[in-house]
């Protein structure tokens, strides 16, 4: 599968002309901003304004332009022609002004970290889900005023901030734009140094998260990923975290990034960890896709899907080093590390579509499918964030056994660091492939087939060995297998998911059914399991459901249970070759023995 090429935007059509945009937010409960574009030493009689269908780092057509409405254009006091060519293109004709004002509102309240969120506690937009570009201009300067509807209100960006002009900022390009989202409100504001280099966490809204232990963990996660690739490639840092309800989630930029996480999450230990894994994840992205990012990527096309198959290293090798990066910053142990792969590979085995959808395809169809989940989805997809993740895995564990950890997957990415992240040039997959076969110092040809082009199981063990771990295999129900998972909402119990082959799906159960009972007997999503123990494999039962609102009972025969846990697990009598690999690549308190 080849990669695509990007689309580049056309010359500048005037290249004196300059951009001013004013954000304002008069009535926040209506999630309305209120945005203005002043124009001016315009040359043209047609102004073209586009507005981005996607934003880098989340790989889906959003269609932002669907939440913009009263749209004018006017010169001075006469109203200009206006007509939509596109759902995100706006043609103007401007009589020969020179000095354009465009003005419209965009509806923001969806609160993640790639689309626009205002109400009365705070405003959070991102570049590409607000402002339009003009093409042929994407190079211009832009300066960016905005206004707070509270005097209190204050604003955390690391957009440079105008000398002597109030709320006003200044993005040297579109892209720059697009890649530094803004929080305006009350949020709490904490500054702290690492490195020589000031970083500051911004927190939005109420919970339980713990300013300093977040400082004091981040800092060390800094100095982590900064010690692995030389320095930190930027002059400041910001951390916007969102506290929401139940919400999930990170965008990276080049000198900041967006996190949700739930506002009681950070006292439980192992949710808090989890948060730090967000951390680690979003920060090594300043530099795994921020800067060395595919060919695809290296200039953006905002109005369209850049394809490339090499997501599984942008994002899922990134989620390695975010299971990593904790160990070697000392946020958690080495067998905290082993039990958070465990469940990621428990995970890839529980996923049927690892067998049909190879890891390159589903990098490249990303944009159709990773944020497009269905019920179905599990059958026929695996996502590149999970198996990607393993596959890096493998790497760096097949680089270190080969040079007892004197060379690692961190080899690579330094090399890829200094090749095309240094001078954002964008690589290839054969450029990726052949730097990770040039530090492996062996031809890899076989495993890229293997485990990226085609759909062949990973082989864990014949990788964990050298390090003296294998994968065991546990199962966490003695209960014959059905195949459905049940979800209670309102009083109903939905299946959600059936599995491709299995004893539900060959009996006709579909998802989105609601279960009602088992051999006549009301069952739901908290008694499943307990009530299928009652048989064994291969006895024959009833489930009756509502499908389509029509009563069915329909006959099955259960199947043998299924493993659904996995363990890395430690070998018994370790050789001292496999000791200090594991030593190497885990650091001390890995082994049973170690104090």
């Amino acid at each position: 599968m080849t990669e695509a090429t990007s689309i580049r935007q056309p010359k500048p059509i005037s290249k004196t002309a300059s951009l001013f945009y004013q954000v304002a937010m008069s009535q926040p409960a209506s999630h309305l901003f209120e945005v203005t574009l002043q124009i001016s030493d315009w040359r043209s009689p047609i102004l073209d304004l586009k507005m981005p269908v996607w934003t880098p780092g989340s790989y889906l057509v959003r269609e932002y332009a669907r939440h913009l409405q009263d749209f004018s254009a006017k010169s001075g006091e006469e109203e200009l022609t206006s007509r939509k060519l596109s759902k995100n293109h706006w043609q103007i004709t401007t009589n020969n002004s020179t000095e354009i004002k465009v003005s419209y509102r965009t509806y923001a309240n969806d609160l993640t970290v790639r689309t626009n969120h205002l109400d009365a506690t705070h405003g959070y937009f991102n570049g590409a889900a607000l402002f339009f570009f003009v093409p042929g201009l994407e190079q211009q300067p832009i300066k960016v005023k905005i206004i707070p509807p509270q005097a209190d209100w204050h604003i955390s960006t690391t957009l440079v901030k105008v000398d002597n002009e109030d709320h006003t900022f200044l993005a040297p390009d579109f892209d720059t734009l697009v890649d530094t989202p803004v929080e305006i409100g009350t949020q709490q504001v904490y500054n702290f140094e690492v490195l020589g280099k000031p970083h500051s966490l911004a927190i939005w809204s109420q919970g339980n998260a713990n300013p300093e232990q977040i400082i004091a963990d981040t800092t060390k996660v800094i100095k982590a990923e900064a010690e692995m690739f030389g320095g930190l490639p930027y002059e400041q840092y910001l951390f916007l975290l969102h506290l929401s309800g139940s919400g999930y989630g990170g965008l990276e930029h080049k000198d900041c990034c967006t996190l949700n996480y739930p506002r009681f999450g950070f006292r439980d230990r192992e949710k808090y960890e989890r948060f730090m894994q967000l951390v680690a994840h979003e920060f090594f992205h300043l530099w795994n896709v921020k800067r060395v990012r595919p060919q695809a990527l290296a200039t953006f096309n905002y109005e369209a899907e850049s394809y490339t198959t090499s997501l599984w290293f942008c994002e899922g090798t990134t989620s390695y080093y975010d299971a990593i990066i904790p160990v070697r910053a000392g946020i958690y142990d080495p067998k905290t590390c082993l039990k958070n792969l465990s469940k990621d590979i428990s995970k890839y085995f529980n996923t049927i579509g690892r067998n049909v959808q190879p890891l390159g395809e589903s990098s490249y169809d990303a944009w159709i499918k990773l944020y497009r989940r269905d019920a179905y989805s599990d059958n026929n997809q695996i996502s590149y964030y999970l198996k990607g993740e393993l596959v890096s895995l493998l790497l760096d564990l097949l680089i270190r056994a080969k040079y007892q950890n004197k060379r690692s997957l961190d080899d690579v990415m330094r090399l890829m660091w200094s090749r095309f992240g240094q001078e954002e040039i964008g690589f290839s997959e054969t450029q990726l492939r052949e730097t990770i076969a040039e530090v492996a110092a062996e031809n890899l040809d076989d495993f890229f087939t293997r485990y990226i082009e085609t759909t062949e199981e990973l082989p864990f063990d014949d990788y964990l060995n050298p390090f003296g771990l294998y994968l065991k295999t546990v199962s966490e129900s003695d209960a014959p297998y059905l195949g459905i998972r049940v979800q209670s909402d309102s009083n109903r119990e939905v299946i959600e998911y059936v599995a491709a082959g299995s004893p539900a799906a060959l009996g006709g159960i579909d998802a989105k059914d609601q279960l009602l009972a088992i051999d006549g007997i009301k069952v739901d999503a908290k008694s499943l399991d307990e009530r299928l123990k009652d048989y064994q494999a291969e006895d024959k039962i009833e489930v009756t459901v509502f499908h389509n609102d029509e009563l069915k009972t329909l006959a099955l025969t259960l199947a043998h249970p299924q493993t659904n846990r996995y363990e890395l697990a430690i070998l018994d009598n370790l050789s001292q070759s496999q000791q200090q690999n594991l030593l190497g690549w885990l650091g001390k308190g890995t082994m049973n023995n170690e104090q």
